[in-house]
């Protein structure tokens, strides 16, 4: 454990506060001294929740360690059932009250409440916060999941499956949850629960009721459907629907295991994707270098959409994630890398530096990181800003999902492309601010002229220097390449280019001329 200005993700406690806050009828009583509060600023003020996360702290303070700080404890987990009269209680201590050693879970056994207690056990030295949120669901799972049914589900009814893995505070959980919800439906496939957003602790008793189990995020909720799976049998989807390809796979999955028919869902498939990323210029796309970090699952869904639906190339890929770190060096195998396995946002910074990519996908650390290299970012992955709350409707998963991405990873590059055409034809009267367009090409008022130059006198040696070469002749590949340019400084690029070969005497402008002439023009 190390201090640091940056953290990817925080102390276990706060992976146990955004399941409890995706709840309902959940309760978190938390052992933690004075100050710790400062977590319910991530879901009120980040995330722009309308009330503060369902969690009690006891709020010990330094002069009351020389008292007994388990009987503020038991106090507070007394005053919390008696006044929020939640179904089920979680206890457990925040990283600080670790060290007094006051045992929550047994505290609050005995006070003998009437409801469910489930006692975390949350080592906060040695895991972190998506740790802390799977164990947290494993265990309210595991505790209120009830026993095997034995009466035979009923015939004729439709299929039915748990979608499992959103909570507060998560990248666009609540956009994915819709997304695939809607694409469930349109499928056939009834959703029996969704957990932990939007459950209560009554809610996880009807899991077994579904016949299969879909796994959106497998940080948060692999250990549960695990569990799901030993106990009552039920088989889980883990393909993750992130991206075009990923979605396919992931209905086709979907549609084995509930037994219907994907082809009307896939032949109906809306995403723009895949028609707008063959239609983009490949000059400015295909071939591009990009850096991907973030947690596990969107790191490797990135990873994939990047190489097989862009044509990027991936020079970079990793994750901050160390439980899912034998997966993310498995794609990056893949992609001929070595995967980054690192929590020290200084050491991402130097990796990047080191591939010298074109984009960055990463979280909110690598989008400062990029700024300061001067490089196109999108974000893709928790840790997220209140930016990445955004108001309006943007998944990331399922076929919308994948117009989200094309146009959240490709904006960033056409605008670099943009600013790129603006410094190489600067000069241009279009282009530069003493004349801009909407002025017709006169100057304003103001703009300062510089004045005449008196022409150079006529000498023998003027007279005898040959006239300048007629229009160069343009090659059918060169032409074939200028049209590649787009059509507003189209015209400008042949111009300049027909200079820079009449200068050189060049009779005919290859590939190689249109190049060069790019690269004298803008320096």
């Amino acid at each position: 454990m190390q201090l640091t200005l940056w953290t990817y993700e925080g102390p276990p406690h706060i992976g146990a506060m955004r399941v409890a806050t995706a709840m309902e009828g959940l309760h978190y009583v938390l052992h933690a001294p004075q100050g710790d509060t400062y977590a319910d600023l991530l879901f009120t003020m980040i995330e722009r929740r309308d009330a503060r996360p369902p969690v009690t702290y006891t709020t010990f303070q330094a002069r009351d360690l020389g008292s007994d700080t388990a009987e503020i404890f038991k106090n507070a987990a007394s005053a919390a059932y008696e006044r929020f009269k939640p179904q089920a209680m979680i206890v457990g201590a925040s990283c600080t009250a670790e060290l007094i050693q006051d045992d929550p879970g047994g505290l609050a056994k005995a006070l003998n409440l009437p409801i469910p207690v489930i006692a975390l056990e949350l080592p906060a030295y040695q895991k972190k916060e998506n740790w802390g949120a799977s164990e947290t669901f494993y265990r309210l799972v595991r505790g209120l999941s009830g026993a095997p049914s034995t009466e035979p589900k009923p015939e004729g009814r439709r299929p039915s499956c748990n979608i499992l893995g959103p909570t507060a505070l998560g990248f666009r959980h609540r956009d994915d949850l819709t997304e695939i919800t809607g694409l469930l439906g349109r499928l056939g496939v009834a959703v029996n629960v969704v957990a932990p957003m939007g459950a209560s602790p009554a809610d996880l008793g009807r899991l077994k009721d579904a016949d299969f189990n879909v796994v959106l995020y497998p940080e948060i909720a692999k250990a549960a459907a695990l569990h799901l799976q030993k106990t009552f049998g039920q088989p889980m989807v883990e393909t993750v629907p992130i991206g075009v390809g990923a979605t396919i796979r992931f209905v086709e999955e979907v549609a084995t295991l509930a037994g219907v028919d994907p082809g009307p869902v896939l032949a109906g498939a809306p995403s723009r994707a895949p028609w707008y990323s063959r239609s983009v210029d490949s000059t400015y796309l295909t071939g591009k270098r990009v850096f991907i970090f973030g947690d596990a699952t969107h790191a490797i869904a990135a990873a994939r959409v990047a190489k097989a639906e862009l044509g990027f190339q991936v020079v970079g890929l990793g994750t901050y994630g160390r439980e899912f770190a034998r997966e993310v060096r498995a794609e990056a195998a893949l992609h001929g890398i070595e995967a980054l396995i690192c929590d020290d946002y200084l050491d991402v910074e130097a990796a990047i530096q080191a591939a010298g990519p074109e984009l960055v996908l990463g979280t909110q650390m690598e989008r400062h990181i990029a700024k300061r290299l001067g490089l196109p970012c999108a974000v893709i992955s928790a840790p997220i800003h209140v930016q990445d709350f955004p108001a309006r409707y943007s998944p990331q998963m399922g076929f919308e999902g994948a117009n989200v991405l094309f146009d959240t990873w490709v904006h960033p590059l056409m605008m670099g492309l943009e600013e790129h055409l603006l410094g190489m034809f600067r000069e241009d009267p279009e282009f530069n601010d003493r004349a801009p367009s909407h002025l017709g090409g006169k100057a304003p008022a103001k703009a300062s002229v510089p004045p005449a130059t008196a022409p150079e006198p006529v000498t023998a040696a003027t007279l005898a220097a040959p006239s300048a070469p007629t229009t160069p002749t343009w090659a059918t590949e060169a032409e074939k390449e200028l049209k590649k340019i787009p059509f507003f400084v189209r015209g400008k690029a042949r111009t300049n280019t027909e200079t820079f070969a009449r200068e050189r005497a060049l009779p005919l402008i290859t590939v190689e001329t249109l190049y060069d002439a790019k690269a004298h023009f803008g320096r």
